[in-house]
């Protein structure tokens, strides 16, 4: 068995491309050989900006041997028959076997040389890369059929064993020589086998090992700040991007002016992040100090006092910028940013971002003011939600667009603005994802509540829904999203009511664009018809409070609203099913509880739903279950009964069914209505014997067409006291 190394040098890689580059090369690598019949093995890939190498442990010497057999024509078919398989298989009759009148060809196929497949293997690997982008380069560019490549390519090294693997790409040949690093190294270094690849490249300054790579940028940032008495704000992003750009890191600490402190420590971290690549640290106070690390790739004569210089007059030049926006953005207030919101659309069919502000405004005070989020002032809510969107429009966030909302929170606090309006324009996005933080301050919860009701009712009202795994606008983000705020803050309210409302104004909206001079009437009309309480106008309210031109207008709003707000409790109940599924929660169970209808309130649905749970894994739970579903099955088949059902129970087993539902009934209803659903399930399982006793001891299809229609009266009860706390047909099991 013998190792194999493949290192493909090439001008730098990206460091973001490189982790996608060792997945491809092993997958390329492992499919190429299964090809011809051999096993990878164990693999060792590495990466650094200028090479990708491959070290295959453990591959034989040839491939083996195989037979192949092919069924060829009957020995009877005509003689066209036959000869087309002997050219196929370029053989003659007399090699043939006949099995019972079919002729078989057996082909027996050599093992081939190692060697021989992988100088096949490598051309077939490097042209068929997938890179994100790729280019061609010199003359051969100019044809569509030349190599294309992350960056232009210049070698490429394939020892098997300590025999070199002949191959050749688009000019290139395989070779023993490989180079160092560029500056410490840049000679020619001669490769003897895998063996002595990573040492010697390391003693010329090349550590090939991108994870090794990784521990020196971590380790040594750590080290460098703590030697100065300071501590690094951790960034794995960062420690791996270091890592892929450089092949023999020194992290190095440097100092800025403390001057810039006065910029948010945000900005700081991001101005040095994204521009420079810097880690940035605290100081013992825990607070953002004026230090940073960064990374060089060669070891400096001077200890890097050069490189740290450098590096400081550009990040200097970096964070003037930074408090340049910082102070233009503070010289207007954040209504007069917001005024520039007119000018962005949001979305063609849902209007400009200032369309937007206002709808989640009206929401966000609707929420307050009705209570549903318990202690929020409303006027705080509006004010907060009218200036949540205003950064967006600020030199600070066109520059950095991650600070969105950040930004906006700094600026209403230097505006003197009330800390629960400043707290909410900052968390308002909040949570953007799983284990993001979940809003609790009150005003907080009703802008973030009310901006992904907006978005969430919005493109369900213009029919912009995800499909598949598409999903431009981030919806399903959005309900997980209230899901959370709601689940967090014990919100009880019906769901489906408050989605209405965001879908009611944009429906209204859209109506009315088609009837302008109706619009303002329309939307009057769906608030007016109770549509936030109840969404639905009754029948006596269509025929006398809509004026006669408004009637058909606003009911299409009404009903419109009403069925997209319930496609969209469709949609909550499924990304609840994946939002719960991590927290043991079993996805049938909230299908059980949803099916019924009716059930929007978030809080106390998963409270049944856990009931539900509970009681299921109990053995009363499984065999009630059963009971359920066998009744189902008869009531099914059974179909409508002709036929007057008995007066009287027939028999004991009918009598203990009776009585057992005329108590379970009424206490599991109470129970449900009271929210006691530990109760309701303690109900449910007290029909648990008199279900199997009846049906071990009674034949419900009785040939007495009384007493059968009887039985049946009594399963139909019983499946109807069990679904007034779940659909039971929807568990599995």
């Amino acid at each position: 068995m013998t190792d194999f190394l493949l290192e493909l040098r090439s001008e730098e890689i990206p460091a973001r491309m490189q982790a996608g580059a060792r997945a491809e090369l092993e997958k390329l690598f492992r499919a190429q050989l299964s090809a011809a019949g051999l096993e990878a093995g164990d693999l060792t890939i590495w990466s650094t900006p200028r090479r990708l190498a491959l070290i295959a442990k453990g591959l034989p010497e040839a491939t083996a041997a195989v037979s192949e057999e092919l069924k060829g024509p009957r020995s009877s078919a005509p003689p066209q028959a036959l000869e087309g398989f002997l050219r196929k298989t370029g053989l003659t009759q007399d090699q043939l076997e006949d099995r019972d009148g079919v002729y078989f060809a057996v082909i027996d196929k050599p093992g081939r040389a190692t060697t021989e497949v992988l100088s096949e293997a490598i051309p077939a690997i490097v042209r068929g890369f997938a890179w994100p982008k790729s280019m061609r380069w010199g003359k051969e560019s100019a044809s569509s059929e030349s190599l294309r490549w992350v960056r232009p390519l210049s070698g490429i090294v394939a020892i098997f064993g300590e025999e070199l693997v002949p191959c050749e790409v688009s000019g290139i040949s395989a070779g023993f020589a490989t180079r160092g690093h560029r500056f410490h190294c840049p000679g020619e270094i001669t490769i003897g086998s895998a063996a002595d690849y990573a040492e010697k490249l390391r003693a010329c300054h090349v550590i090939v090992d991108h994870e090794e790579r990784q521990s020196i940028v971590r380790d040594g940032a750590a080290k460098a700040a703590a030697d100065a008495g300071l501590t690094l704000v951790e960034d794995e992003g960062l420690v791996i991007e270091n890592a892929g750009l450089t092949e023999w890191p020194v992290p190095l600490l440097g100092r800025f002016d403390e001057a810039f402190l006065e910029v948010p420590p945000e900005v700081i971290q991001l101005t040095a992040r994204v521009n420079q690549k810097y880690f940035v640290v605290n100081g013992a106070d825990g607070k953002l100090a004026n230090g940073f690390v960064c990374t060089a790739n060669i070891d400096a004569k001077d200890g890097g006092a050069e490189i740290v210089a450098g590096n400081r007059k550009v990040l200097a030049a970096r964070l003037s910028d930074a408090r340049f926006f910082w102070e233009q953005d503070q010289k207007k207030t954040l209504a007069q940013h917001a005024e520039k919101l007119a000018n962005i659309t949001f979305h063609e069919k849902l209007g400009t971002v200032a369309d937007k502000v206002e709808r989640v405004a009206k929401l966000a005070e609707w929420l307050a003011s009705e209570g549903i989020v318990p202690n929020c002032d409303p006027a705080l809510a509006r004010q907060a939600a009218e200036l949540a969107k205003a950064d967006l429009v600020t030199e600070m966030v066109g520059e950095f667009p991650e600070l969105q909302g950040l930004m906006g929170g700094y600026y209403a606090r230097a505006e003197g603005l009330p800390d629960a309006v400043a707290d909410a324009i900052r968390d308002h996005y909040k949570p953007v994802g799983q284990g993001d933080d979940v809003p609790t301050a009150p005003v907080t919860v009703a802008i973030s509540l009310a901006d992904k009701l907006d978005s969430f009712g919005g493109f369900f009202a213009i029919d912009e829904r995800p499909t598949g795994s598409k999903d431009p606008f981030a919806l399903r983000r959005s309900v997980i999203g209230i899901a959370s705020i709601v689940l967090a803050n014990g919100l009880r309210f019906s769901l489906r009511d408050a989605m209405k409302w965001s879908v009611g104004r944009v429906v209204a909206r859209r109506i009315g664009a088609q009837h302008a001079q109706h619009a303002f009437a329309i939307e009057s009309a769906l608030v007016a018809a109770g549509l936030a309480s109840s969404g639905q106008p009754s029948e006596d309210y269509k025929e006398t409070h809509l004026l006669p031109k408004l009637d058909a207008l606003a009911i299409e709003a009404l009903d419109r609203a009403a069925a997209v707000s319930s496609e969209m409790m469709n949609f909550v109940a499924d990304r609840l099913k994946v939002q719960q599924r991590e927290a043991g929660v079993r996805h049938d169970l909230i299908d059980a509880v949803f099916a019924l209808g009716g059930e929007d309130d978030l809080v106390r649905l998963l409270a049944r739903v856990k009931a539900l749970q509970a009681f299921m894994a109990t053995e009363d739970g499984t065999n009630l279950l059963a009971g359920y579903k066998r009744a189902a099955n008869i009531l099914k088949q059974a179909g409508e009964v002709s036929g007057t059902a008995a007066a009287t129970p027939p028999t004991a087993a009918d009598a203990a069914l009776l009585a057992a539902l005329n108590t379970a009934e009424p206490a599991a209803s109470a129970a449900v209505t009271e929210e006691r659903f530990t109760d309701a399930m303690a109900a449910l399982a007290s029909l648990r014997a008199p279900i199997d006793a009846f049906f071990e001891g009674v034949m419900v299809n009785d040939p007495d067409e009384a007493i059968r229609a009887y039985r049946l009266g009594l399963l139909a009860r019983f499946t109807g006291a069990v679904h007034g706390v779940a659909d039971f047909s929807k568990i599995e099991g």
